[in-house]
């Protein structure tokens, strides 16, 4: 499988701040987005050949995108793949832009979660398991947080404080962000002492509901510096869905999400990368809860099974440790709404490879992941994408 490692590079990208927006639009949302990618880039709406549109729950097919931008009769696709939406849909641009078909392409991703009253819980969806589909979200990730303190023996304190210090963390770096939802930071006491919500996640272990846009610009990696020099490369697009292995059975390992895993090896085969921790120098993992997060340490290969604990102790995956993870925040506190989040991940990328990133600059990042999944229990969607800087 030849992949399209340095085929791809993203020339122009836009974000809006994420947050609740009750005096916004998804058109609106959309077009600021956009007009940021556009004018990044330098090129107009004319010249995009074709679009795809990441939204899982605020709109359908492609006009969801042409109406508001006012796209002429271009092809546009809508992509829908719970929260590995947004990756999704770069992938997908991005494999149209590989093949020759088109030049300069358009991603977009999306969603409007505070009109619709949409309380971020529900799994939805008659598709899912009979039983595990009508669990909540929260009831969803609160067993995955049990299932892993009593595999790798963690009493409840010690759980909750490892949980505690990846929320801190996040806070932390989202306050750093002047487009961040949750600009605000929290001390271990105040995340211990939040109400609880799903034992053990408390309200800040959890990612709010959230309205946002963003958008990226593709084109052919032989034509980026006709547009800048300080463009970012495609390194490695997978996506996995998983074929329902927990359905029916007892004795699945709740601690660990094996699409993820899957969907990391693909994109480190894809992308040449043999060591993670030490060749990765910025990461964006799906924390939608800190357990999330946590389990995603060890899904993706950054450290051993069971040793997330020790690892979120020696500050490894701190601003200033080894492997930065959710620089920006991460959905913790950069919001999550769900069709922009992998694109806002990129654009984070995008902005710490060009020296952009204000307050949160990492030095001389040349390397980036950016991870999400979606879906229910046995049948999740993981998108792993990775991204470089222009060579």
């Amino acid at each position: 499988m030849e992949g399209i490692r340095n085929k791809v590079a993203i020339i122009g990208m836009g974000c809006t701040k994420f947050g609740e927006f009750y005096n916004k639009g998804t058109y609106d949302l959309i077009v600021e987005a956009v007009r940021e990618a556009c004018e990044d880039a330098g090129i107009g709406l004319k010249d995009i050949q074709a679009a795809w549109v990441g939204t899982a729950f605020s709109g359908e097919v492609g006009t969801c995108l042409s109406v508001p931008l006012r796209l002429q009769y271009i092809p546009v696709t809508r992509v829908e793949n719970r929260c590995a939406t947004g990756g999704d849909t770069i992938r997908n641009a991005a494999y149209a832009v590989a093949s020759g078909a088109y030049d300069i392409v358009l991603a977009v991703g999306y969603e409007k979660q505070k009109d619709s009253g949409f309380a971020g819980t529900s799994m939805g969806g008659p598709e899912l398991h009979p039983v595990f589909g009508h669990r909540t979200a929260l009831a969803t990730f609160a067993l995955r947080a049990t299932s892993y303190f009593a595999k790798w023996k963690l009493s409840p304190e010690e759980g909750k404080s490892m949980l505690a210090k990846i929320a801190v963390k996040n806070h932390r770096q989202g306050a750093l962000h002047p487009k961040a939802h949750m600009r605000h930071k929290v001390t271990i006491e105040e995340v211990l002492k939040s109400p609880i919500v799903c034992w053990p996640l408390g309200l800040l272990d959890c990612c709010p509901v959230t309205d946002g846009a963003s958008a990226a610009i593709l084109t052919r990696a032989d034509m980026a510096r006709n547009f800048k020099s300080d463009y970012m490369l495609i390194k490695a697009a997978s996506l996995v869905s998983g074929p329902g292995d927990e359905y029916g059975r007892d004795d699945y390992d709740l601690s660990h999400f094996e699409e993820v895993h899957r969907a990391a090896q693909y994109a480190y085969q894809e992308a040449g990368i043999k060591n993670p921790l030490e060749e990765i120098d910025l990461a964006e993992c799906h924390d939608c809860f800190s357990i999330t997060e946590a389990i995603m340490y060890e899904d993706l290969g950054l450290c051993p099974r069971g040793q997330a604990k020790n690892y979120v102790e020696e500050g490894i995956f701190e601003m200033d440790g080894k492997l930065p993870m959710s620089v920006d925040g991460g959905l913790l506190a950069f919001g999550h709404p769900v069709g922009a989040s992998s694109i806002r991940q990129a654009y984070e990328a995008y902005k710490q490879f060009q020296g952009k990133a204000g307050e949160r600059q990492l030095k001389n990042p040349r390397l980036a992941l950016c991870e999400t999944f979606g879906g229910a229990y046995g049948a999740w969607s993981a998108s792993v994408n990775i991204y470089g800087a222009a060579e």
